[in-house]
């Protein structure tokens, strides 16, 4: 494969017949990593909630777009069917799902408002960072029980 060329796409064959663009200096040492690894990254509070905020917004997006589809179904077949929504919404094996959708919510809401923050500018501080991750999480928690304690508690007094 050495001294194989393509012209129509530029490309060149480099040493042990890795391609290369024509006239790139682009090599691979291989004593370097092709890219940091988990091992050498330590884990914080800040990676928890990246990766938090893209699986809530997934899970939002699935099951939250799910239960918004069957209730707009419910309400447009008619009474009977929003009948039977309310009924499966209503059990109480029903939180089982209700409850994490909210946390879900909360996170993805949080940690949104916490990426806008760092999108501006701010929070890139190591310290900061670490704290309002940290805090994301714990307002999140605290959200979904306050509201949850609201829901099924507070509102018959």
């Amino acid at each position: 494969m050495r001294g194989l060329q393509h012209a129509a796409f530029g490309l060149k064959a480099g040493p042990e017949g890795s391609l290369a663009l024509k006239g790139s200096s682009m090599h691979r040492n291989p004593s370097r990593p092709l890219s940091p690894h988990l091992t050498i990254w330590k884990w914080g509070p800040h990676m928890l909630v990246s990766i938090l905020h893209r699986v809530t917004g997934a899970g939002l997006a699935v099951a939250g777009g799910a239960a918004l589809v069957w209730w707009l179904l419910a309400i447009a077949d008619g009474p009977d069917a929003y009948a039977s929504f309310v009924e499966w919404t209503t059990w109480k094996w029903s939180l089982i799902v209700w409850i994490p959708l909210t946390w879900a919510l909360f996170q993805h809401t949080l940690s949104g408002l916490r990426h806008f923050v760092m999108d501006i500018g701010a929070g890139y501080e190591l310290p900061v960072n670490k704290f309002w991750a940290t805090m994301t999480v714990v307002g999140a928690v605290l959200l979904t029980a306050l509201l949850w304690a609201w829901i099924l508690f507070g509102r018959e007094a």
